[in-house]
């Protein structure tokens, strides 16, 4: 079975990405690896944690009613977002990763990185990006 890897946030370029995922996941018979990372310390702490839970919850009745073979995987491990989606598309052998993109402004992208940049050149696979509705 195709396995297709997403990296869901719970923001308007997440869920396009999630659906479009989703979509995918139906059209090629694929199962579906929501990865949803934090770098954990003192900016995700319980109470978000289990916010983040609750929408993961969210997000696994929405597959499940639509049919989607999925697994939900909640990542604290100190890693970037990129660092954890290219290692779990590789550790299951991703036919391709869908991320969500926002517009940033160029001094933004030059503060914070792009995490989007690094997994688009280091996924071990392809990688369709999303961009959120207006």
């Amino acid at each position: 079975m195709s396995v297709i890897v997403v990296g869901y946030v719970p923001k308007p370029e997440g869920r396009a990405a999630l659906r479009l995922a989703a979509e995918e996941a139906k059209l090629r018979d694929a199962s579906l690896v929501v990865v949803n990372s934090h770098r954990g310390g003192r900016e995700f702490d319980t109470g978000d944690a289990v916010d983040t839970e609750q929408q993961l919850d969210e997000v696994r009745s929405q597959l499940t009613s639509a049919g989607v073979p999925h697994e939900i995987r909640q990542l604290v491990r100190g890693l970037d977002p990129a660092e954890d989606l290219i290692n779990v598309a590789a550790e299951v052998a991703a036919d391709f990763i869908v991320i969500g993109l926002r517009r940033r402004t160029p001094v933004g992208k030059l503060i914070l990185g792009s995490n989007a940049q690094r997994i688009l050149l280091d996924a071990p696979c392809p990688v369709l990006a999303v961009k959120a509705a207006d």
